[in-house]
């Protein structure tokens, strides 16, 4: 069996500062007798000389466009893009399954250099269930940010923190309101949940049970509202541009924690960009206000602790590369995304 080697690349987008693979995790990786570089990066919240000291090589910041062909590149966020040609297997969240804006030109990408993605959002158990995720801490940030933006105490730019320090902030203000967590049952509802009990809030949780027949009058009814969904398959709308002109609508602040705008099966197609940490909230409308937060890297805002969980879940996955169930799975899902793109396998250089 080839010894296995990962890849840590440096993530392009300046405000990434996680990492799916942590120092810790990168030691016993080592121990198990994998090879693991990792690249130069300003601002990885963990400096690389930590990873040198568990055992790694170190590369420059970019350099894995020329590392070995058997080599796995590992990241979390989008490829810069250059090279047109990917010839490695790449394991990162590609956000290229669901006809979003840029995905067939990523798949393209693959099938001209004859790599493969192993998308971690597909990284699933026999029943569905994503073995490496990064959702809770998405859900938290979604709301913490939400109760910041609704009680006018968020600042812009944001700026990544610890924990401690973002929950003293939600503790500081007691102004009441009432807030709904759609999704609340999944990870990023439980974390949505737990940043408003923070806060003070005690929020109302809708689920598959209460999103089967929606009361959109209830919906808008509430203060504060953090979407938590990630469709699968078409489900009617939580949000249409004419429930925004409701004059009912009590709805003053909305936080969609999946941005999956693009894509047909978004669940809030009522707006077309997402937010970012200079411009964090957009307003929606005036009379009354609606203020949108839809920001698709919230866990950075807190790397360590997301870094941290989500490299414990995705270490025992990167020991059974290439072997495991959940890897074959990952390809596959890969190769069916490619066919629904219009590419033919025999596109492809290599599997």
């Amino acid at each position: 069996m080839t010894e296995l080697h990962l890849w840590l690349r440096h993530e392009v987008r300046s405000t990434e500062r996680r990492t799916p693979i942590v120092p810790s995790d990168a030691l016993r990786l080592v121990a198990n007798g994998v090879t693991v570089t990792v690249e130069e990066s300003p601002q990885r919240i963990f400096p690389v000389e930590e990873y040198e000291k568990a055992g790694c090589r170190v590369a420059k910041a970019g350099s894995w466009v020329s590392a070995p062909g058997d080599a796995v590149i590992v990241g979390l966020k989008e490829l810069p893009d250059e090279p047109s040609e990917l010839t490695h297997r790449h394991v990162f969240f590609g956000h290229a399954y669901k006809r979003q804006p840029g995905a067939a030109g990523l798949l393209r990408r693959f099938a001209a250099g004859g790599g493969a993605l192993y998308d971690v959002e597909y990284l699933v158990d026999e029943d569905g269930r994503r073995l490496a995720a990064l959702g809770f801490w998405a859900g938290y940030l979604g709301a913490a940010l939400a109760v910041l933006q609704h009680r006018g105490r968020l600042a812009a730019p944001l700026v990544p923190t610890a924990k401690e320090e973002l929950d003293e902030r939600l503790r500081s203000g007691d102004e009441q309101f009432s807030a709904l967590v759609i999704g609340a049952l999944g990870r990023s509802g439980r974390g949505a949940c737990e940043a408003f009990r923070a806060a003070g809030v005690e929020p109302t949780r809708w689920d598959l049970a209460e999103t089967r027949e929606l009361d959109r009058p209830a919906l808008l009814a509430h203060d504060v509202m953090v979407n938590a969904v990630l469709a699968t398959s078409p489900i009617p709308p939580f949000l249409r541009d004419e429930d925004l002109d409701d004059p009912a609508r009590r709805l003053r602040t909305l936080c969609d924690v999946t941005c999956d705008v693009g894509s047909p099966l978004n669940v809030l197609p009522v707006y077309d960009r997402t937010t970012d940490w200079t411009d964090p909230a957009r307003r929606l409308r005036e009379k009354p206000p609606l203020d949108l937060i839809a920001i698709d890297n919230l866990p950075s805002l807190l790397p360590r602790e997301s870094s941290t969980d989500f490299s414990a879940a995705l270490l025992p996955q990167l020991l059974a590369f290439g072997t495991g169930d959940a890897w074959v799975r990952c390809l596959g899902r890969f190769h069916q995304a490619c066919r629904e793109a219009g590419i033919e396998e025999g596109e492809f250089r290599r599997d």
